[in-house]
């Protein structure tokens, strides 16, 4: 289905510090199609974080409009958005977010369980997606006794096993060294050529470079928006970066 997936107008979130407002967004205007890859940059403080929140519904606007998937979700209420989480976006977060005592395949079988999969089609839907990213072979692993590379593999396998409209990833490549974080943008650079629609946010133009399109923020203002003519080529880079141990394994 061609068009918009995400589409933001004149969107804004103040918060307020005692007698002090903070304008977190201040009225960010952008259009994002199905299919896209998309990296949203800036420095600390610069309203990239509170605009991902925005977009994956952890919270609401102060005013302004944000329609996802056709849904304008800036008028919805808690319960409602709730559900627009579950049904429609999948997360991955910098610190993995798994269940400890849980193995690779129960935290992603957990995530179909609040979906609309029923219970007999669950385990082998879980033990395909993990075949995508792979990690047939650490299924019943536990997360301690996974790399921070693999932890993170689980985690963008949690996030698309309910084959949401939308991948959210923040700061994806925070926690790993530098050879693990090229394969986990290389894992999203294949996702996204299979159709999925990814944004992520992160502080390093580099990581930017793997994505096709770059939104540009700076104290709450959208200020850049540009293509990526030629995304970084991972396969020549993984050439020039020598084979290290995962600093989180």
């Amino acid at each position: 289905m061609a068009g918009f997936l995400l589409e933001i107008e004149n969107l804004t979130k103040d918060y307020r510090l005692g007698s002090q407002v903070v304008h977190a967004v201040r009225g960010v205007s952008v259009e994002i199609e199905r299919g896209e890859f998309v990296a949203v940059v800036g420095p600390s403080g610069s309203g990239k974080s509170t605009f991902m929140n925005l977009l994956g519904c952890l919270d609401t606007p102060t005013s302004g409009h944000y329609t996802l998937d056709g849904d304008d979700v800036s008028l919805l209420t808690w319960d409602q958005l709730a559900d627009t989480r579950n049904q429609k976006i999948g997360f991955v977060f910098q610190a993995f977010n798994l269940l400890p005592r849980a193995t690779a395949l129960e935290n992603v079988e957990l995530s179909l369980r609040y979906g609309r999969t029923p219970r007999r089609d669950r385990r082998a839907k879980a033990e395909a997606v993990l075949g995508a990213v792979g990690l047939v072979d650490r299924a019943h692993h536990r997360p301690s006794q996974l790399s921070g590379g693999q932890q993170q593999r689980v985690s963008i396998a949690r996030a698309i096993v309910n084959d949401p409209a939308l991948i959210l990833a923040d700061e994806p490549t925070g926690a790993l060294d530098t050879r693990t974080g090229v394969e986990i943008m290389s894992l999203f650079q294949r996702l996204n050529l299979d159709g999925i629609t990814i944004v992520l946010v992160t502080h390093e133009l580099e990581i930017a470079r793997f994505a096709r399109r770059i939104l540009r923020f700076r104290d709450g203002r959208l200020i850049g928006d540009e293509m990526v003519e030629s995304p970084t080529d991972v396969e020549k880079l993984l050439g020039e970066i020598p084979v290290e141990e995962d600093r989180t394994s």
